[in-house]
């Protein structure tokens, strides 16, 4: 008796606890420098469930080891919801398949809250570029085999697995240019150093509308209505290289139900916010926000799709 006393009261103080969260500065872990497209998400709801629970929301960025370090390090935490990693796929899909020892297993060490915003990356070319369609771009590959360049922001990052990716899809090869980061990579580019790149709509909308670059295709299922006179790669004739690139919401395994749930209707309602949508959508962010156990399916797609294309291109972290 005395021990299920005991039990019930536990019970009782632990639900009193979770109800009561936040009571502590909440850390939002971001495992790439400030400024990126998961650091600007992370801001953006932290500053939304400040609002909304009181307390403090707080973003800590993390860097480094393409982001695997950051996620490690949420593994590593404790499971009472003050601990919430923000990051884009790299570390949840990508950056484990390139190396032996990521320090954490992505479909084990994390419960899912929910896919937060996704966006096509855009194939681009200079402007003065000879190739003025996704066609040319096949024709001149199969033409010239492993000499035309396409730039990225390092191995394994989304705009190189995206170009693997179209390059296993349409058997043609290309020479792939890796850089320490997606500036670099981006300079040269529109320097004519290199010929083309998967580049995040994000990072390509002011470049396009400058004129200082040409979209070619777009990996989203649909066009995109900022860029609605390029044709999704389906269209161009291209089958299977719909691709987003997105940013997610997720915490230690073992974190309290409660505690989640309320996480997870706070960033719904924070991205929903009709303060916060329209700019989202301006920066060329489609609105995902949705159910952990969507979420959960989609990190086990998204994972053994990226572990195929990373197999067969025999893509390392090096």
């Amino acid at each position: 008796m005395k021990k299920l006393i005991a039990s019930l009261l536990l019970g009782a103080a632990m639900a009193t606890a979770h109800a009561a969260w936040p009571e502590k500065p909440v850390t939002l872990l971001v495992p790439f420098p400030a400024g990126g497209s998961s650091d600007n998400v992370a801001r953006i709801l932290g500053a939304k469930m400040q609002s909304q629970f009181g307390g403090s929301f707080v973003v800590d960025n993390k860097p480094g080891a393409a982001g695997m370090i950051g996620a490690a390090m949420v593994k590593r935490a404790p499971a009472d919801g003050y601990t919430v990693f923000v990051s884009s796929l790299g570390p949840f899909v990508i950056g484990p398949h390139l190396t032996r020892n990521a320090g954490y297993d992505p479909l084990k060490d994390f419960d899912y809250i929910s896919v937060a915003v996704q966006a096509p990356n855009v194939l681009a070319v200079p402007a003065n570029s000879p190739h003025k369609s996704l066609q040319d771009v096949i024709a001149y590959e199969k033409a010239n085999p492993g000499k035309m360049t396409f730039a990225s922001a390092g191995n394994g990052t989304s705009d190189h697995l995206t170009a693997e990716l179209f390059w296993q899809q349409t058997g043609t090869t290309g020479l792939h240019v890796p850089y320490k980061g997606g500036a670099p990579a981006l300079n040269d580019l529109l320097g004519g150093q290199v010929d083309a790149t998967f580049m995040n709509i994000n990072t390509a909308i002011p470049h396009l509308k400058a004129g200082k670059l040409r979209a070619l295709a777009i990996t989203s299922s649909k066009r995109s209505p900022i860029l609605p006179d390029v044709p999704t790669m389906d269209e161009a004739g291209v089958k299977g290289v719909t691709v987003y690139s997105w940013q997610a919401v997720a915490v230690p395994k073992g974190v309290a139900p409660e505690i989640k749930a309320k996480l997870h209707s706070a960033v719904v309602a924070a991205l929903n916010d009709p303060a916060v949508k329209p700019k989202l959508l301006e920066l060329g962010f489609e609105v995902v926000a949705n159910t952990p156990e969507q979420f959960t399916a989609f990190q086990a797609s998204e994972h053994a799709r990226w572990k195929k294309v990373i197999e067969v291109g025999k893509i390392t972290a090096d």
